[in-house]
């Protein structure tokens, strides 16, 4: 089981985890080692809650197809095992990012005297700017 949270765990057979040569320069090693992570994680098809699965499917993330499969590719590191906990780090903080609910925005008021301050910093202002004219 690979845990996101105390309450969120998913199976490690709903992740696909590929191995493939990365991209970019990095001389002969990078030709010859598969060292890039390419994960794949169908959102619609696991077994995350579905408060979890709802807020996914509404990101408008890069990395979510329109199928609702999370494509995370991890090529910074020069070991596989490395890539392999990156990717898997990324897609746990995607994960967590929905999971924390939002707090409702209650709208707010100006209190009476920060009103009545800021009409009078206005009127200084305005006959600060009027002094400025010019003499007849």
């Amino acid at each position: 089981m690979f845990e996101v949270s105390s309450q969120i765990a998913i199976p490690e057979s709903e992740i696909e985890l590929h191995a493939m040569r990365s991209q970019g320069a990095g001389g002969q090693h990078v030709n010859k080692v598969s060292t890039a992570i390419h994960l794949r994680f169908d959102v619609a098809a696991s077994s995350l809650p579905p408060f979890c699965k709802e807020a996914l499917l509404k990101l408008r993330d890069q990395r979510i197809s329109e199928e609702g499969v999370i494509t995370i590719k991890a090529q910074q590191h020069r070991s596989q095992e490395r890539n392999r906990e990156d990717a898997l780090e990324r897609l746990s903080l995607l994960i967590q990012s929905v999971a924390i609910p939002k707090k409702k925005r209650r709208p707010t008021k100006p209190t009476k005297g920060s009103q009545n301050r800021r009409i009078e910093g206005k009127k200084r202002l305005g006959r600060l700017k009027q002094l400025r004219g010019t003499l007849e």
